[in-house]
C-alpha cells in the first residue's frame, strides 16, 4: 500500500490529522532514563503505545537518534511501529537535499534502510534532488515549502516574479514535480495565511504542518486554513508537547492524554460549518 492511500487510511480509520513527532531528547525522560541514549527505542516506544489511537502518523526526527548513535534503535522502532500498528505510516524527518547519486544513497536510507513511508526533503537544490526519492513511487516525498521558523522567511519570501518563493515552491511541486502523486508540502502552523494560499494552490495535496504546541500555532487557524473539503488534508504534528508532557513515571499516560486532547481539539475545527 503507498504511503498516500496509508494516510489517507488512518485519517479516517482513527479520525485523526495529529501527526506525532518523535524528537527523544534524553536530557528530557523521565527520571529512570534520563540522560541514558540506550533508553532512546524504549521511551519512544512507550509514547507509540500510548498515543498511536490517536495518530494518522509519527513523524521521528533523525538528528536525534543520530546524534547519540542510535541509528539502530531508529531501524528497531520504525519496525516496531509497522509491526504493531499496521498501516499507520511513518515519516522520516530528515530535510535532505543533494543531487545525483548522493540523493539516490539518501533515498536508499529512508526507504531501505529505515523502512520509512515517506521522508521530508530540502528543494533549494532542484528538481535533480529530488527525483531519486520519487522513483520509489509507493513512498512519500514531502518537500519543505513554508517552515514554521522565524529564519524562513529570509529566502522564502523572496521575491520571484511578483510571487514569493515559497508560492514556487508549491507550484513546481503540485504541478511539475507530483507525476506518481506522491508529493506533500510542508507549511508552518504559525503562518496560517501561507497555509490558506498554499491550500488554494495545490488542492488536496497533503500538507504536513509542524509549529503547533511548544511553537504557539493555534490549532483553530491551521485547521480552518488547511482542511480540505472533506476535513481531511493534513499532518499537524506535534512533538514536545506530547513526548514531555510528564517527566514522572506517568509520562506515558501523559503523553496519551496530551494526544487524546490534541486529536480531540483538532477535530473540533475539521468540518466546516455555516459559522467557521
Amino acid at each position: 500500500m503507498s504511503f498516500i492511500q496509508s494516510l489517507t487510511n488512518a485519517w479516517q480509520r482513527n479520525d485523526s490529522l495529529l501527526c506525532i513527532g518523535l524528537d527523544p531528547d534524553p536530557a528530557r525522560f523521565p527520571a529512570s532514563f534520563k540522560g541514558n541514549s540506550d533508553k532512546i527505542f524504549e521511551f519512544c516506544r512507550a509514547i507509540v503505545d500510548a498515543s498511536a489511537t490517536y495518530a494518522c502518523a509519527f513523524k521521528p526526527q533523525i538528528a536525534y537518534f543520530a546524534a547519540h548513535r542510535a541509528e539502530a534503535q531508529l531501524e528497531q522502532l520504525i519496525a516496531y511501529i509497522h509491526t504493531e500498528y499496521p498501516g499507520l505510516p511513518v515519516i522520516l524527518d530528515a530535510k535532505r537535499g543533494d543531487i545525483g547519486s548522493t540523493a539516490q544513497q539518501y533515498a536508499h536510507e529512508a526507504f531501505t534502510r529505515y523502512q520509512a513511508d515517506a521522508v521530508t526533503v530540502n528543494p533549494y537544490m532542484g528538481f535533480d534532488s529530488i527525483e531519486p526519492y520519487l522513483a520509489h513511487q509507493d513512498k512519500g516525498v514531502i518537500v519543505l515549502c513554508r517552515t514554521s521558523n522565524p529564519g524562513g522567511s529570509e529566502l522564502q519570501f523572496l521575491n520571484s516574479n511578483g510571487r514569493p518563493l515559497y508560492q514556487i515552491v508549491a507550484e513546481y511541486a503540485s504541478q511539475k514535480w507530483n507525476t506518481n502523486g506522491q508529493i506533500g508540502l510542508v507549511v508552518g502552523a504559525t503562518f496560517p495565511h501561507e497555509i490558506s494560499t498554499v491550500r488554494k494552490m495545490v488542492g488536496d495535496m497533503p500538507l504536513l504542518i509542524p509549529g503547533i504546541g511548544a511553537q504557539g500555532g493555534d490549532i483553530a487557524a491551521t485547521v480552518k486554513a488547511g482542511r480540505t473539503e472533506q476535513g481531511l488534508g493534513m499532518l499537524i504534528n506535534s512533538s514536545r508537547a506530547i513526548l514531555y508532557a510528564s517527566n514522572g513515571s506517568d509520562f506515558a499516560a501523559a503523553a496519551s492524554q496530551a494526544a487524546r486532547e490534541t486529536r480531540d481539539a483538532i477535530n473540533l475545527y475539521r468540518r466546516p460549518s455555516p459559522l467557521n
